[in-house]
């Protein structure tokens, strides 16, 4: 028999969700056990938002000294070292790791297990000869790259994610298969790094976002060089020489499309598959693990974090969960997952970012909404940096209630915070009048939208009909 471990709660994943819900507990003196099968830290600092971030500001570098001459400067073309760039991210992925560290949750006073975890009974689960009987489980297991079934991908070479950061050399000609915002980042950032780059979306790029709003970032992505071929299907992959070639369908006809390299963008599934659900009575399928608003599975004693939960895919959102779950498991509180406050930012250049539904969803769900909008071109902060295109876009209901909030343009990324701040505290845009934005800022153009809303007032006949009154009294 092996070791029995009896803690207050179990947590299955070192990822950012499963890390929050062990330091938070171990941090109010709680028994935790934390099982993590592979490398502390998970996705987001092994393969993705880290790594991802890391890549586009080396790129965005490049740029920068591409456009010196828009500034009296001296513009150069950068050279490119492959070697040198794989190993600034790594540098900056080693400087991160060691908060994620066994060493470090150990010193929390987590007790952590590096096997692969699964269920038993609806009670118990295995870690190597470790067997462990909690009063709660969370179960953070995250998620792997989805992979497409396409023709002909089984034998050809492919990236995702968790390979395509050890490259030696940049790509000569990438080929991209999917245009959602991992995709859109990587396709700008290795254009600016020098490769030919071409991606390939079977429905619309960007569809999650306002389309007033993702056409501002996919005009500047198509300026910089990046082919974009939306409404395209492939249907089949093959090795060409050295490189790959993709047999594609489009509306205009077939496509053939050859590149160097291959990386597939085409979202996330959640890893599951190895916990022997079953045996616990927890309601699943293939594809996700059913949870309701407040986590809980089909188990009681069973909650989901994070990726592994579905739905939102984001680091944040994996923080956020951690805290929902913590306030039920330590203090009895309830507590439910409210989406519409969870931004979401892609990182190209320009940014964009939303909180809350965007103008079709909006419509959809209240009926009647008001939209406001500014332009980033009146912002005097834009003209001194020399940015592009951008703005924002507020959804408005009654009494000037902030339900939602679209920002493209430089730094978008920033300024969803406040915006994302308002929709969950249901503020409206009295508050966003009301407030002081230091100047020079991009933040002013948040506010320039509030005050657009309120300006009908200034021509409302009964509001200057009374100014006239109170004017006479001097």
């Amino acid at each position: 028999m092996g070791k029995i471990l009896k803690p207050d709660i179990c947590v299955i994943g070192g990822g950012a969700a499963g890390l929050s819900v062990a330091a938070g507990a171990a941090a109010f003196g709680v028994p935790v056990v934390l099982v993590e099968q592979g490398k502390m830290g998970g996705d987001c600092l092994n393969y993705g938002c880290v790594p991802s971030k890391a890549l586009i500001a080396a790129a965005r570098q490049a740029q920068a000294m591409r456009q010196a001459g828009a500034f009296g400067l001296v513009a150069a073309e950068p050279f490119i070292d492959g070697e040198r760039l794989r190993a600034r991210i790594r540098s900056v992925i080693e400087g991160i790791a060691p908060h994620d560290s066994v060493e470090r949750f150990s010193g929390l006073g987590v007790e952590v297990i590096q096997e692969t975890a699964r269920f038993i009974d609806d009670r118990t689960v295995a870690a190597g000869d470790h067997l462990i009987r909690a009063r709660r489980f969370v179960i953070a297991t995250g998620s792997s790259p989805a992979i497409p079934s396409i023709a002909g991908l089984a034998e050809t070479p492919h990236l995702t994610n968790e390979t395509l950061f050890e490259f030696k050399h940049v790509p000569r000609h990438l080929l991209i298969v999917g245009a959602g915002p991992f995709g859109l980042e990587m396709a700008q950032a290795y254009c600016r790094l020098g490769t030919r780059v071409t991606v390939v979306e079977k429905a619309d790029a960007l569809s999650r976002e306002d389309p007033e709003l993702k056409t501002i970032v996919l005009d500047a992505v198509r300026a910089e060089g990046t082919t974009l071929h939306e409404r395209t299907v492939i249907r089949s992959v093959e090795r060409a020489g050295d490189g790959v070639l993709l047999h594609c369908e489009h509306e205009s006809g077939p496509l053939g499309i050859e590149g160097s390299d291959l990386l597939l963008a085409t979202g996330r599934a959640a890893n599951h598959a190895a916990l022997n659900l079953g045996a616990a009575g927890i309601r699943h399928d293939a594809g996700q693990i059913h949870v309701g608003a407040d986590l809980r599975t089909s188990n009681r004693r069973v909650y989901v974090v994070g990726d592994a939960a579905g739905g939102l895919q984001f680091t944040h959102a994996a923080n956020y969960h951690a805290r929902l779950v913590l306030q039920q498991i330590l203090f009895r509180l309830p507590a439910r997952e409210i989406r519409d406050i969870v931004p979401r930012v892609t990182f190209t250049d320009p940014e964009i970012a939303q909180v809350g539904p965007t103008e079709d969803e909006a419509r959809a769900s209240f009926g009647a909404i008001e939209l406001v909008r500014s332009d980033m071109s009146g912002s005097d902060r834009a003209r001194t940096d020399g940015l592009g295109r951008g703005m924002v876009k507020v959804v408005v209901g009654r009494g000037g209630r902030i339900l939602g909030a679209g920002i493209a343009g430089a730094g978008a990324g920033e300024m969803i915070n406040l915006w994302a701040f308002a929709v969950a505290n249901r503020l409206t845009l009295k508050h966003f009048r009301d407030y002081v934005a230091p100047y020079p800022t991009l933040s002013e153009i948040g506010k320039q939208a509030a005050i657009s809303y309120y300006s009908p007032m200034a021509r409302n006949r009964f509001v200057r009909s009374a100014i006239r009154i109170l004017r006479r009294f001097g």
